[in-house]
């Protein structure tokens, strides 16, 4: 169900969590992220431009891997995979949503945010999970409980992670990457800031050695 996930997220360290507002802005900024050394590029399925961006990142930059976020019904799913998608990441999980994951074979990161959420994640085999709402679920210190009884599972902590507190996530050992929005901020898309985006993302993929 997951053969790809853990081999994605392993390799990201740090996951852009972008929005974009125009399809035209995809591939320049997926370029400044890549520049930057950040692969594993999360689009947020937020905007009406998400999918048709999603599209051409995966045609025209198959050295990133590109993947949805905010996935909540099996529809989501199915465009996702049309897109190209490569992951899909949702922010909590439902029965219908995991009953169309379990016959996709693009890989779904689910989101959990407390012990019952993750043990039943779990029990379904989702050893990687998302963390969310990272901070507002108890952050560090929530992740430091689970990583006793629930060591088998491994989290991308995202919701509230900065470069304040990516790298204490990144120094957990139940933590495989984490996500997060401040290295391609809506500001720096509409301005078109390539270049601040490859140094911030420079400064994020330097959080994962």
């Amino acid at each position: 169900m997951q053969k790809n996930i853990a081999d994605i997220l392993q390799s990201a360290g740090v996951v852009p969590v972008l929005v974009i507002e125009r399809a035209e802005d995809a591939l320049p900024l997926a370029e400044a992220l890549l520049k930057g050394g950040l692969n594993v590029l999360e689009v947020t399925l937020r905007t009406e431009a998400a999918l048709a961006a999603v599209e051409q990142i995966a045609k025209h930059l198959p050295e990133a891997d590109v993947g949805t976020g905010t996935v909540l019904n099996g529809d989501d799913l199915r465009r996702s995979v049309d897109a190209g998608a490569r992951f899909m990441v949702s922010p909590g999980a439902t029965e219908k949503l995991l009953e169309s994951a379990d016959k996709s074979d693009v890989p779904l990161l689910p989101g959990a945010a407390s012990a019952s959420e993750v043990m039943g994640l779990y029990e379904r085999g989702y050893r990687y999970q998302k963390f969310f709402p990272a901070e507002a679920a108890g952050g560090v210190a929530m992740l430091k409980s689970l990583a006793g009884p629930l060591a088998e599972v491994k989290f991308c902590p995202t919701g509230g992670v900065s470069p304040n507190n990516a790298a204490d996530y990144l120094a957990l050992n139940n933590v495989v990457c984490v996500g997060g929005s401040w290295m391609a901020s809506s500001a720096l898309v509409q301005e078109k800031n390539w270049a601040e985006i490859t140094r911030l993302s420079q400064q994020a993929a330097a959080l994962k050695f």
